[in-house]
């Protein structure tokens, strides 16, 4: 009988807080009101008078008509840069002991991101609300003293001079509290090894020594890393190698490109249990089986806004123009896809970090992932958005039986001068009819998308589609230095990029 699971279980009952019935509308207030508060004595907050907005009869009112938008770029060179001179108290009290290195999907300069110590204990509160809120998938007691695989980057971080830099997987994973070290895998040692294909390696080799029950990370490197674990060990499936696997949590980007191939990999039902962790913090997690949507942490050091994602407020770098108007969670609405403007105990500011979500449930306060800013194709007209992209894969895959695990496009010219949109979709499939396939494809945008529909009877001239093998996109990665961790492929590219990505299959 599995007696610490079932204390373990119990616990987990008599302790879980984090509720759908929570009022997130309230708990968005008192969050703005605390990073006014503790930042009204940084530079940031002296310079934008938070003492005279925390004072005003509708702070965020006057939060929002005070504070411009800042991506990235605007904000270090502005503020931050003066954290990397030892500076403190700039946009956060103190000065962080770690930067967060996130190169984006597309970009070649990694950005350094601040991560407070207020940062890494709302992490860690959100991982806790994470192991709390398995309470409502119905696990058998066993499962909780199974081990959990993390496969993030490496957390051998990187002094640089007063502070330490890694992804945020790795410093996440290197601050993991004591208690939870011994269910941790693959653990401290393997975990420091900075080659990808070394720590895979290394993992594929001691997998039969670990009763894994969870994984967690993201879709794409998790399916490599089983591929290798399967074809290391000569088996089927990975339950072959962890029988008692029944869990997977994905992150940060949407699970549906992956169900068909991640299916294929496990043999097994497991639950999917989506997390939203970016480099600027851990912003939702699914808290309920019966839904694939996550509940936004509104009580969790982050302040959220909303910008409706509209072709008018968005430049063709995928950056929000400085006028585009903005809301509050109180004034959200469904089936609206929004830029999500975050506001953290990291000191980022009004912030975008190039996601847009939609939301599912208000009250709830659950959201959906449903792609990048800088993925939004408009050539044209066309108006595509990530999920109308995802959901054409999904049912090109059921319509053909295939899996599309990747895949990535283009809005340019073709020879003879008429514009088409270019695909390559990354499947083990090849022999099939690709004139079948791209009016499939066509068709299938055509009936999601009236704008994309309306191109097509005007100057999108049609749909052109390549097919190449998965692993072609990961080597994509590697090639760029983003290989593991938080790299995502990006879903659309411009017409450089995409030269350069047409020569890199030519040589596969």
């Amino acid at each position: 009988m599995a007696i610490l699971g079932n204390i373990i279980k119990g616990v987990i009952n008599l302790r879980n807080s984090i509720s759908s019935e929570a009022n997130h509308v309230q708990n968005q207030k008192e969050t703005l009101e605390f990073l006014l508060e503790k930042a009204k004595s940084t530079e940031f907050g002296k310079h934008y008078k938070f003492d005279e907005l925390l004072a005003s009869e509708d702070p965020y009112e006057n939060f929002k008509s005070t504070i411009p938008y800042f991506d990235y770029d605007k904000i270090h060179t502005e503020w931050w840069y003066k954290l990397h001179k030892g500076e403190k108290d700039i946009t956060w009290p103190g000065h962080p002991d770690y930067f967060a290195l996130s190169s984006g999907t597309t970009g070649k300069t990694s950005k350094r991101i601040p991560v407070t110590e207020d940062m890494i204990e709302a992490i860690r509160s959100a991982g806790i609300k994470q192991i709390l809120a398995i309470k409502n998938f119905d696990l058998p007691a066993d499962f909780f003293e199974k081990e959990i695989m993390m496969l993030g980057s490496s957390t051998n971080l990187d002094l640089h001079n007063d502070h330490i830099e890694g992804e945020i997987s790795g410093i996440s994973a290197s601050r993991i509290p004591f208690w939870f070290r011994g269910f941790y895998k693959p653990g401290e040692d393997i975990s420091k090894i900075d080659d990808w294909d070394d720590r895979i390696q290394k993992i594929a080799e001691t997998a039969k020594s670990w009763d894994i029950g969870a994984l967690s990370g993201i879709p794409s490197w998790m399916e490599l890393m089983m591929e290798k674990v399967i074809d290391y060990h000569k088996v089927e499936t990975i339950h072959d190698v962890w029988p008692n696997l029944k869990v997977y949590t994905s992150g940060g980007v949407a699970f549906g490109p992956y169900q068909k191939s991640f299916k294929r990999l496990t043999g097994k039902p497991v639950h999917v249990i989506d997390t939203y962790l970016a480099s600027e913090g851990f912003i939702a997690l699914q808290t309920r089986p019966e839904t694939n949507s996550m509940q936004l942490l509104t009580d969790n050091g982050i302040f959220f806004e909303f910008v409706p994602f509209q072709p008018e407020y968005i430049r063709p770098d995928g950056s929000l123009k400085p006028d585009s108007p903005c809301i509050s969670l109180e004034d959200v609405e469904l089936e609206q896809d929004y830029v999500l403007i975050i506001s953290t105990v990291s000191g980022a500011w009004r912030y975008t970090i190039g996601d847009t979500i939609q939301f599912t449930d208000v009250k709830k306060g659950e959201i959906q992932i449903t792609g990048r800013t800088k993925f939004f194709l408009n050539t044209v007209g066309s108006q595509l958005s990530v999920n109308k992209m995802d959901t054409a894969m999904r049912e090109l895959e059921d319509q053909f039986d295939i899996d599309i695990s990747e895949y990535t496009i283009c809005a340019k010219r073709a020879e003879d001068g008429e514009f088409y949109h270019f695909w390559y979709l990354g499947t083990s499939h090849k022999n099939l009819d690709l004139s079948t396939i791209a009016k499939a494809l066509d068709d299938s945008l055509k009936a999601a998308n009236k704008n994309y529909q309306v191109a097509r009877d005007k100057a999108l001239n049609g749909v052109k589609v390549t097919l190449i093998d998965p692993a072609i996109f990961q080597d994509w990665s590697t090639r760029n230095k983003k290989k593991g961790g938080q790299v995502k492929m990006e879903r659309v590219m411009n017409e450089e990029k995409f030269s350069e990505w047409e020569n890199f299959v030519k040589i596969h």
